[in-house]
């Protein structure tokens, strides 16, 4: 076969992909206009850009549109634009491997429920592959903007296993995709139709779309061709917000993020002053699949005085802001600012230092709603929480977007805020009290809650990975220590009674033997030993030192291959439990065998490993059989 045709395989990835798209998203599938229009707006954007540099580019066409035709007797809709159009290279990374799509990442959370999985979709962007929702074969025509004519390309498949690629000669730069109808498809053959889908969907985008209108012609005059433009062909962002629909914000929205889904709130500023600009961000309803790559695509659309610069400007929002989506226009960037010189643009920091609050504060009046903000809290909580380590100047407000699981409710549900907690405090309370385990379960049935549970105090429960974390750089919130009720001494400064605090006196000077005992047996197991007043029911837990490393954090750091120190822990014995009081009349091997079950126990109970599990199997095998 000739280099100038080249039939050639998709990925395997792309073949599932569409068998998917094509049999199960039927119900969805007037999309396929404004993806591809959506796209062709995106090409001329990019065109619009590149030619800040070079104006030979436009190549006397500088009149950047998109156009949309249909043949009803040959059963064919066309989509084109002269935007910045695709050389052979190009055609083939983009229409057969859906390059960073991350189609591998979609099929791994396909359930096989048809109905399920479409849902799926509008998370990864199908793009241009939603032609074939309506099409049973595509052709695209493309020519790079700049290159010589006999470059042009044509691409054809018909969405099976392959595709053809071959070299043509087109005189017009950018793209022409022509869709070959299903025969249950032939409705969109229509021009109300087709009028009707793109001010729906595409009213917003600042590229005109246009069909045709054709008037017949008599016996004296030829028949004429005009074009009409269809949508409004503003950009919605420059327009005044009372003049912008809700249904006009979302469908924007869907053009920005590639997303099926409403967003879950939006907001849009125009700022005036020493800075100009003007933005609208967006809070989606979902997660996209690439939520916690850290270094995947990400960021904003940003336009310079309505001119296209960057598809994902990363510069003006922080890391763990990444969900949001978005338009920034600004009046005080330069029109040939590059990735680099963005980076080092004085203005930029201004500009995310308020984005961010912008964002910020989006998030906290979608609070009010108790259940979209859960909604939002499921999807993007995790991602929310890096927060408060990477940006300490806005650390109290993220505190207060933060969602937990409590023993107020004894719920996993995270939907407590620290507001909250503070608001329900007892009197002579100061400190929030939380605990970390790796489960709902392990934290709520965890010993040391047993003296909170007792005098009624509200402690959070956390049990995500990143809690722990989390924690290091939250240190407090609205005046109030966050305090790990499994380190250190445990205070509960007022809401102890003098007499309480004499009785624990009294308690360990009175047991002062037996601790030492439990120090010779225990030898350099542990830190230390000593009475606690935390326990009620349980004989015995142990404690982190103060500054010590807990156990998820171990455990995460291990995993990632890292090396960390020996932690030895503090045991606490329970004065007044049976097991303890037993212990005090035990000796020699019986006294030694049960001190390191305890505390053994005690390690288990609080999420931790055994050096040596088999041990304590026999010991407590050894104790059950006696």
């Amino acid at each position: 076969m000739s280099a100038q045709e080249q039939t050639l395989g998709f990925q395997t990835e792309v073949k599932q992909l569409l068998h998917l798209m094509i049999n199960s998203l039927y119900s969805n599938r007037e999309i396929f206009l404004r993806e591809l229009i959506s796209n062709g707006a995106d090409a001329c954007d990019k065109l619009r850009y590149r030619a800040l540099e070079d104006d030979g580019l436009y190549e006397g066409d500088a009149d950047l549109r998109v156009e949309i035709e249909f043949d009803s007797e040959a059963k064919t809709v066309t989509v084109r634009d002269n935007g910045v159009g695709m050389n052979r290279e190009d055609v083939i990374a983009n229409l057969g491997t859906i390059a960073r799509s991350g189609t591998a990442d979609f099929l791994k959370q396909l359930s096989g429920e048809q109905q399920k999985d479409a849902k799926l979709i509008g998370q990864f962007g199908v793009g241009f592959y939603s032609g074939f929702i309506v099409a049973d074969e595509v052709v695209v025509r493309t020519r790079l903007a700049g290159t010589p004519a006999e470059q042009g390309v044509e691409w054809r498949s018909r969405g099976e296993g392959e595709f053809t690629v071959a070299d043509i000669e087109r005189a017009e730069h950018g793209t022409e995709i022509v869709l070959h109808l299903k025969e249950d498809a032939l409705e969109f053959a229509d021009e109300y139709r087709l009028k009707s889908l793109v001010r729906k969907y595409s009213d917003h985008i600042d590229v005109p779309v246009r069909m045709p209108t054709v008037q017949e012609g008599d016996e004296e005059t030829d028949t004429t061709i005009t074009w009409e433009t269809v949508n409004e062909a503003q950009a919605l962002w420059t327009r005044p917000k009372s003049e912008i629909s809700e249904d006009e914000y979302k469908a924007f929205y869907k053009h920005v993020a590639h997303d099926f889904s409403d967003p879950l709130t939006w907001s849009h500023n125009r700022v005036e002053g020493k800075l100009e600009y003007t933005s609208l961000l967006y809070v989606p309803s979902r997660a996209p699949f690439d939520l916690y790559q850290r270094e995947g695509a990400r960021g904003l659309k940003l336009y310079v005085q309505r001119v296209f610069i960057i598809d994902d400007a990363e510069q003006f929002l922080p890391l763990y802001l990444r969900f949001v989506k978005g338009v920034i226009d600004s009046n005080d960037l330069s029109l040939n600012v590059s990735r680099e010189i963005l980076q080092q643009d004085p203005q930029v920091e201004k500009m995310k230092s308020a984005l961010t609050r912008r964002a910020l504060d989006m998030l906290g009046k979608l609070a009010d709603d108790s259940e979209a903000y859960q909604n939002f809290w499921n999807q993007f909580g995790s991602v929310l929480k890096e927060g408060p380590a990477e940006d300490y100047s806005n650390r109290e407000k993220i505190g207060g977007l933060l969602r937990f699981s409590t023993t107020h409710t004894d719920s996993a549900t995270q939907d407590q805020s620290l507001a909250d907690y503070v608001g329900r405090m007892q009197e002579g309370q100061k400190a929030i009290y939380y605990i970390i385990a790796d489960s709902f379960n392990a934290a709520r049935h965890s010993p040391h809650l047993e003296i909170f549970r007792k005098k009624g105090i509200e402690v959070v429960l956390l049990h995500d990975r990143v809690d722990e974390w989390l924690m290091t750089h939250l240190s407090e919130f609205d005046g109030h220590q966050l305090t790990d009720i499994t380190r250190g001494d445990l205070d509960l400064g007022d809401i102890d009674s003098e007499e309480e605090k004499q009785a624990q006196q009294e308690n360990a000077k009175a047991r002062e033997g037996l601790v030492e005992r439990f120090r010779e047996a225990l030898g350099d197991q542990v830190q230390e030993v000593r009475v606690t007043h935390r326990l009620t029911q349980s004989p015995a837990c142990v404690v982190l030192p103060e500054n010590e490393m807990g156990y998820q954090m171990r455990r995460l750091m291990e995993a990632a291959g890292q090396s960390v120190p020996e932690v030895k822990p503090i045991l606490e014995i329970n004065p007044d439990h049976a097991l303890i009081n037993r212990l005090d009349s035990s000796e020699g091997d019986s006294f030694n065998d049960l001190a390191n079950v305890l505390l053994d126990q005690a390690i288990i109970a609080e999420g931790g490993s055994l050096d040596d599990p088999a041990a304590y199997v026999r010991r407590l095998n050894a104790m059950l059989s006696a």
